[in-house]
C-alpha cells in the first residue's frame, strides 16, 4: 500500500486540478467530470509508466527496489510532463478545448501539484 500512495496522490491533484477548472467555468463539477479527467488521467498513467522505465533504464534489476515515486527529478518532471502532453493530446483528439492560455494555466497548476507536493515531501525530510 505504501508504495501506491504517490500515485494517488497525483491521481487525487489531477481530479482536483480538473474540478477547480470545472468550477471555475462555472460548469456542472461532478456532471461532466469524467470527460475532463480521463485525457489528464490517462497522461498521468503514461507518465508514471516512462517514470518507471526510466528507472529500470537506469537501475537495471533493482529498479522496482529502487525507484522513488517521491522524487522530484526524474519521476516528478516526467509525471508532470506528461499528464500536461498527454492530456492536452487527448483532448485535441476528442474535440476538447486547448486554448494557449488553457494550456499555461494547466501547466503551471499541475507542475504546483505534482511537483510541488514532492518538493514539500523533500524539504521536510531534510
Amino acid at each position: 500500500m505504501k508504495r501506491s500512495v504517490p500515485f494517488l496522490v497525483d491521481a487525487v491533484l489531477v481530479i482536483v486540478f480538473c474540478a477547480i477548472g470545472r468550477r471555475s467555468h462555472d460548469e456542472a463539477v461532478l456532471a461532466g467530470m469524467l470527460r475532463t479527467v480521463w485525457p489528464f488521467g490517462v497522461g498521468l498513467l503514461l507518465g508514471w509508466l516512462i517514470a518507471l522505465a526510466v528507472a529500470a533504464r537506469r537501475e537495471g534489476a533493482d529498479a522496482a527496489r529502487r525507484f522513488d515515486a517521491r522524487a522530484v527529478w526524474p519521476t516528478g518532471v516526467i509525471v508532470w510532463l506528461s499528464t500536461l502532453i498527454g492530456g492536452m493530446l487527448l483532448r485535441v483528439v476528442s474535440g476538447q478545448g486547448t486554448a494557449l492560455s488553457f494550456i499555461i494555466v494547466a501547466a503551471t497548476a499541475l507542475g504546483l501539484f505534482l511537483l510541488g507536493w514532492r518538493a514539500a515531501v523533500r524539504a521536510v525530510r531534510r
